[in-house]
């Protein structure tokens, strides 16, 4: 989806205007500028400019790690804001469908990455995390041309436990807060780990329906050229 209206790319009927197709052209053009797609662009420019203020003086600072932490959260909300003004506001592009989920791993990836190089977080973690995020992400474009795989509640839920427990891990954290942000990473572990599975199921269930219809599709149109033989 472009956002063009069909008038704008002439699909209406009528003759195009002298200039239609210019004109259809700088609306397609414009319509990669809108609000989502600057906070997707925005969420990529952050991911180094996180990953100075994460690295900085040894990566053991508290008050760099907060401005780590601001740059962190900030990426996590625009990460809420571009996809519910894209689906509201019919602003969904091209751009929008492949920067979006780069943008989204890039943030959680360098936030993980940074952890573990640091020893805050075990690097199985995020390996198990990268992993199901990395595979997920192929396994849409595997079963893309059969069906959408929706996102479903307890893929939001991993998202929000995900993003809390990186957060957690990002501040300095001491004390009953620093136990507590281990149990968050474990629930959000719990979760990547489960909707990965899934997603799986929905993947394989998907493509066989797919297959399955294509299939039917090409015997019925066998049986109708048949008799004409």
């Amino acid at each position: 989806m472009t956002g063009v209206p069909a008038s704008a790319a002439g699909g209406t009927g009528r003759t195009p205007a002298p200039g239609g197709k210019l004109g259809a052209a700088a609306v397609n053009q414009a319509s990669l500028w809108n609000i989502a797609n600057i906070l997707t662009m925005v969420r990529l420019v952050l991911v180094p400019g996180f990953v100075a203020l994460m690295l900085q003086d040894g990566g053991y600072d508290p008050a760099w790690r907060a401005w780590a932490w601001a740059a962190f959260a900030v990426a996590m909300i625009t990460d809420i804001f571009d996809g519910h003004l894209a689906r509201t506001y019919n602003l969904v592009t091209d751009f929008g469908k492949i920067a979006d989920p780069i943008a989204d791993k890039a943030i959680m990836g360098a936030a993980l990455v940074c952890l573990s190089s640091l020893g805050d977080l075990p690097w199985w973690v995020t390996g198990v995390i990268l992993f199901r995020e990395l595979g997920i992400t192929l396994m849409r474009f595997w079963v893309i041309r059969h069906g959408v795989i929706p996102a479903s509640r307890g893929g939001k839920l991993k998202t929000l436990a995900q993003g809390t427990a990186t957060g957690m891990y990002v501040l300095a954290l001491t004390g009953p807060l620093a136990t507590l942000r281990f149990w968050v990473m474990a629930v959000a572990v719990v979760l990547t780990v489960v909707t990965g599975l899934d997603y799986v199921r929905q993947a394989v269930v998907l493509r066989r329906q797919g297959l399955a219809a294509q299939r039917a599709e090409r015997t019925a149109e066998a049986a109708v050229e048949g008799p004409g033989r």
